[in-house]
């Protein structure tokens, strides 16, 4: 086979083992809260989230567009290389921060890896800064919106239910945490899923394979199924994390969380802007405890998980560039 033939098969196979790795790392995202409050059983909180994941990502490419379209400036500063060490840096950062249980962005990490290989192999002239401060900005803003809004909604609910039994109150919210979760679950492969559609697509651009940056069926599909079978894995270590080291969570707080990050997610997917589902979980967590009290919320384990937010993009594009630079001695 020829090399050119080979090197797009093994951007394919990182972008879907990426997909995969987002799947299991982000798995807690959809369902952590309704497992910690024991809503569901961890068994069927997967499943669902597994084949929700898979509609989600088959919704739509509004977001693959932005990913693959808005970092760089055309795909004539786009090369095999080039992306093979970007997935190359973001796979890398994912596992290192899911073997250390620390929630962190495979969207930053992504991001990060383009942007890296990008600066070794085309310079600062083949990236569009409009597009990535478009990027960044969605992805630094989300969990901000997520907080504020995850505090309103949880200080409406006390102000609606505060005066009912906590064990009545509880028993109907872990019927409806279910329905919550779901949502979550589908806005999660409605966004994530199509950054690795973005790139296959701008690979098959970049190659010739197609003429226009529309990103065909199969591409959909595949990056759906790898989404969910890394879903339906599981990454237990980080919905440890998310569901239960930030605050201790009740059917009425997990169900404000998952309803708010829902919302924020489906909404950035409509307006095709990648956001971090991990950063507006998070948000919405640390804004749900807030309204309860503000002392209520484990702010050391939020510092260990905002100095990985920070580090995430440098260190992914630090990551790539290397490994360009390693790739471009033997090809």
């Amino acid at each position: 086979m020829h090399e050119f033939q080979i090197l797009i098969i093994l951007i394919i196979l990182l972008a879907l083992m990426f997909d995969f790795i987002n799947g299991f790392h982000d798995t807690a995202n959809a369902i952590a809260t309704s497992v910690s409050t024991r809503a569901t059983s961890p068994r069927a909180a997967i499943i669902m989230a597994a084949f929700l994941n898979f509609c989600g990502a088959m919704y739509s490419t509004g977001v693959a567009h932005t990913i693959g379209g808005d970092i760089v400036k055309s795909a004539e500063h786009v090369n095999e290389l080039i992306l093979i060490a970007a997935l190359g840096g973001a796979i890398f950062w994912n596992i290192l921060t899911w073997w250390f249980a620390l929630p962190s962005s495979s969207s930053h990490a992504l991001v990060g890896g383009i942007i890296g290989a990008v600066l070794v192999s085309a310079g600062s002239s083949g990236l569009n800064y409009f597009g990535i401060e478009k990027i960044v900005l969605s992805l630094i803003l989300s969990p901000v919106i997520a907080a504020i809004t995850g505090c309103a909604v949880m200080t409406l609910l006390f102000i609606i239910f505060g005066r009912c039994k906590p064990s009545s109150i509880n028993n109907k919210f872990k019927k409806m945490q279910i329905f919550s979760a779901a949502m979550m679950a589908f806005s999660h492969g409605s966004n994530d899923a199509q950054k690795s559609m973005g790139i296959i697509t701008l690979a098959l651009l970049s190659a010739g394979y197609i003429q226009v940056f529309d990103v065909p069926t199969f591409v959909k599909i595949m990056a759906a199924v790898a989404m969910a079978c890394g879903t339906a894995v599981g990454g237990w270590k980080i919905i440890k994390t998310v569901g239960g080291k930030i605050f201790k969570l009740e059917p009425i707080s997990g169900f404000a969380a998952d309803l708010n990050s829902s919302i924020i997610i489906f909404s950035a997917t409509l307006m095709a802007l990648p956001v971090s589902t991990t950063h507006v979980v998070s948000g919405s967590i640390m804004g749900v405890g807030t309204a309860k009290r503000v002392k209520a919320v484990r702010w050391g384990v939020a510092k260990q998980m905002f100095i990985a937010w920070v580090l995430t993009i440098p260190s992914t594009a630090a990551v790539a560039a290397i490994i360009y630079k390693l790739l471009k001695l033997f090809f």
